[in-house]
Formats: structure tokens, sequence, C-alpha cells
């Protein structure tokens, strides 16, 4: 578990179901990642999160606003293997966030303490982060975690088609 001033990174709990598929289900989300995704494929999605949190210590935890105790998204770290990505094999820095908390600075808040974390619990020379190069939003919240664009790694996403606009995705990268 991580804690910061707003919020708790943690392991998922059954109880964070409906609010994660609620979140994986919402259109503004969505668009950041190729789609929606429905309530079985969020539920699949938890478990392959906690199993990896299970397995490594550490993944992409749920993020508890402290304030009211509300599920607010994920933010932490997960590894690409080799034959998943292009930028595979790598340790990944990621989050998603419910809509109502965007541009509260809770992404790069918890953002900064997963890669602290990161970088002091997992042995790697360095830690990206990738997104679609229209998201100037998560760009900036690498940005200001203190990780730098690294142009020769951009690669076009495999899992979204040719014309898609969100194919193109640019990486960030932190070094230990």
């Amino acid at each position: 578990m991580i804690e910061t001033d707003r919020l708790i990174l943690r392991a998922f709990r059954d109880e964070d179901r409906v609010p994660l598929a609620a979140i994986n289900g919402d259109p503004r989300v969505g668009n950041w990642l190729g789609g929606v995704i429905d309530r079985t494929a969020s539920d699949m999605m938890l478990d392959r999160i906690n199993a990896h949190i299970q397995d490594l210590g550490w993944g992409l935890w749920a993020a508890e606003r402290k304030a009211d105790h509300r599920l607010v998204g994920f933010i932490g770290l997960s590894t690409v293997k080799a034959d998943a990505l292009p930028v595979g094999p790598a340790i990944e820095m990621g989050w998603r966030l419910a809509h109502e908390a965007w541009g509260g600075g809770l992404a790069t808040e918890g953002a900064k303490a997963a890669l602290s974390w990161g970088f002091a619990h997992i042995e790697t020379p360095e830690i990206i982060a990738f997104t679609a190069r229209t998201n100037l939003a998560s760009q900036s919240v690498m940005t200001r975690i203190g990780m730098t664009a690294d142009p020769l790694r951009d690669f076009d996403h495999p899992r979204l088609a040719e014309n898609h606009p969100l194919r193109r995705h640019v990486v960030f990268v932190a070094q230990r």
C-alpha cells in the first residue's frame, strides 16, 4: 500500500468491481483507450491486476480517495512483455481515473508516489509510460512526475486499426 496526501493506492477489493466497471464503461474515459469495456471485461481486468500484485507485490493499484474512501481509478506499475508491444519488455507506469477525478492533480500525485516506490523496490534501470500522441493531459502528468519524452521509442499501437486516431503512441521515460 502507498499513501499520499489525498490517495491510498492498494490492491483491489470485491467492492471495487462496480465502481471500476463504471469508470471502464464511461465513454469519456474510453475515448482515450480505444473504447469502453463492459462489466465482464472490467472484472477480468481487476482479476488480472490483482493476480499481478499477488505474484510480484506491485501493480496497478486501486486509487482510493481518502476524503470519501471512493475508488477513483487505478495508478501504478505493470509489466510489458517483449511480445506484447514494441516497447517491451519494460516496466510501465500507468493510470486510469474516473472523469470526475480529472484535472485535480490526483493522477500526478499518485503517479509520482508509484514511480518513487517503483525505483525503491524494483530492480530496473528505467520505468516508461506511453499514451496516444493526442493525449496531452497524460503527457503533462508524465512530464510533471519527471519523465522525459523518448521519440525514438514512439510506436503505432498494434491493437488499434491503422486509421485509428489513437494509434500513434508517444513514450516517456524515467531513469533510475
